[in-house]
Protein backbone atom coordinates (compact mmCIF):
# COMPACT_ATOMS: atom_id res chain seq x y z
CA UNK A 1 0.00 0.00 0.00
CA UNK A 2 1.29 3.36 -0.99
CA UNK A 3 0.32 6.02 1.52
CA UNK A 4 1.35 9.54 0.92
CA UNK A 5 1.45 11.82 3.86
CA UNK A 6 1.69 15.50 3.46
CA UNK A 7 2.94 17.74 6.17
CA UNK A 8 1.70 21.24 6.41
CA UNK A 9 4.31 23.23 8.18
CA UNK A 10 4.43 26.91 8.70
CA UNK A 11 7.67 28.75 8.06
CA UNK A 12 9.77 29.34 11.15
CA UNK A 13 9.94 33.06 10.47
CA UNK A 14 6.19 33.56 10.64
CA UNK A 15 5.25 35.80 13.54
CA UNK A 16 2.78 35.05 16.25
CA UNK A 17 -0.33 37.00 17.07
CA UNK A 18 1.43 38.37 20.14
CA UNK A 19 4.37 39.76 18.15
CA UNK A 20 2.05 41.39 15.62
CA UNK A 21 -0.10 42.89 18.39
CA UNK A 22 2.93 44.24 20.26
CA UNK A 23 4.33 45.63 17.00
CA UNK A 24 1.03 47.30 16.14
CA UNK A 25 0.69 48.88 19.60
CA UNK A 26 4.31 50.08 19.56
CA UNK A 27 3.83 51.53 16.08
CA UNK A 28 0.74 53.41 17.22
CA UNK A 29 2.49 54.75 20.33
CA UNK A 30 5.57 55.79 18.35
CA UNK A 31 3.32 57.65 15.89
CA UNK A 32 1.02 59.28 18.45
CA UNK A 33 3.78 60.59 20.77
CA UNK A 34 5.48 62.95 18.29
CA UNK A 35 2.18 63.91 16.66
CA UNK A 36 0.58 65.16 19.87
CA UNK A 37 3.83 66.63 21.19
CA UNK A 38 4.12 68.84 18.11
CA UNK A 39 0.41 69.55 17.58
CA UNK A 40 -0.14 70.59 21.21
CA UNK A 41 2.95 72.77 21.16
CA UNK A 42 4.71 70.85 23.93
CA UNK A 43 8.00 70.98 22.03
CA UNK A 44 9.24 73.00 19.08
CA UNK A 45 12.37 73.62 17.05
CA UNK A 46 15.36 71.30 17.30
CA UNK A 47 13.87 69.27 20.15
CA UNK A 48 10.82 68.47 17.99
CA UNK A 49 13.07 67.31 15.18
CA UNK A 50 15.05 65.19 17.63
CA UNK A 51 11.88 63.59 19.06
CA UNK A 52 10.48 62.95 15.59
CA UNK A 53 13.75 61.40 14.38
CA UNK A 54 14.09 59.24 17.49
CA UNK A 55 10.54 57.93 17.24
CA UNK A 56 10.96 57.31 13.49
CA UNK A 57 14.13 55.27 14.08
CA UNK A 58 12.46 53.33 16.90
CA UNK A 59 9.49 52.63 14.64
CA UNK A 60 11.86 51.47 11.89
CA UNK A 61 13.33 48.93 14.30
CA UNK A 62 9.86 47.80 15.40
CA UNK A 63 8.84 47.31 11.76
CA UNK A 64 12.03 45.42 10.90
CA UNK A 65 12.02 43.04 13.85
CA UNK A 66 8.34 42.51 14.65
CA UNK A 67 6.78 42.62 11.17
CA UNK A 68 9.56 41.75 8.73
CA UNK A 69 11.28 39.38 11.19
CA UNK A 70 14.79 40.37 10.13
CA UNK A 71 16.21 39.48 13.52
CA UNK A 72 15.07 35.85 13.57
CA UNK A 73 16.88 32.66 12.71
CA UNK A 74 17.37 31.94 9.04
CA UNK A 75 16.97 35.56 8.02
CA UNK A 76 20.61 36.25 7.27
CA UNK A 77 20.01 36.59 3.51
CA UNK A 78 17.10 38.98 4.02
CA UNK A 79 19.22 41.03 6.43
CA UNK A 80 22.07 41.19 3.92
CA UNK A 81 19.67 42.32 1.16
CA UNK A 82 18.27 44.99 3.48
CA UNK A 83 21.74 46.23 4.43
CA UNK A 84 22.78 46.37 0.76
CA UNK A 85 19.63 48.34 -0.07
CA UNK A 86 20.44 50.71 2.80
CA UNK A 87 23.98 51.16 1.45
CA UNK A 88 22.65 51.98 -2.04
CA UNK A 89 20.19 54.52 -0.63
CA UNK A 90 22.93 56.17 1.45
CA UNK A 91 25.25 56.35 -1.57
CA UNK A 92 22.47 57.90 -3.68
CA UNK A 93 21.50 60.48 -1.07
CA UNK A 94 25.07 61.46 -0.13
CA UNK A 95 26.14 61.56 -3.79
CA UNK A 96 23.18 63.74 -4.72
CA UNK A 97 23.88 66.16 -1.88
CA UNK A 98 27.56 66.23 -2.79
CA UNK A 99 26.83 67.03 -6.44
CA UNK A 100 24.28 69.70 -5.52
CA UNK A 101 26.73 71.32 -3.09
CA UNK A 102 29.45 71.27 -5.76
CA UNK A 103 27.12 72.85 -8.31
CA UNK A 104 26.13 75.53 -5.82
CA UNK A 105 29.79 76.28 -5.05
CA UNK A 106 30.72 76.56 -8.73
CA UNK A 107 27.74 78.70 -9.64
CA UNK A 108 28.65 82.17 -10.89
CA UNK A 109 26.88 84.95 -8.95
CA UNK A 110 24.31 86.90 -10.96
CA UNK A 111 26.08 90.19 -10.28
CA UNK A 112 29.14 88.97 -12.16
CA UNK A 113 27.01 87.75 -15.06
CA UNK A 114 25.20 91.11 -15.28
CA UNK A 115 28.51 93.00 -15.18
CA UNK A 116 29.98 90.79 -17.93
CA UNK A 117 26.90 91.24 -20.11
CA UNK A 118 26.97 95.04 -19.74
CA UNK A 119 30.70 95.10 -20.60
CA UNK A 120 30.08 93.02 -23.71
CA UNK A 121 27.20 95.24 -24.82
CA UNK A 122 29.40 98.34 -24.43
CA UNK A 123 32.05 96.72 -26.64
CA UNK A 124 29.45 96.21 -29.33
CA UNK A 125 29.15 92.44 -29.22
Amino acid sequence: MNHQTTKTTTPHHQGSLLSYTVGFILSLVLTIIPFFAVMEGLIAGPSAILLLTGCALAQLLVQLFLFLHLGGKGQRLNLMVFLFMLLVVIILVVGTLWIMNNLHYNMVPTEQIDQYMSEQSQKGF
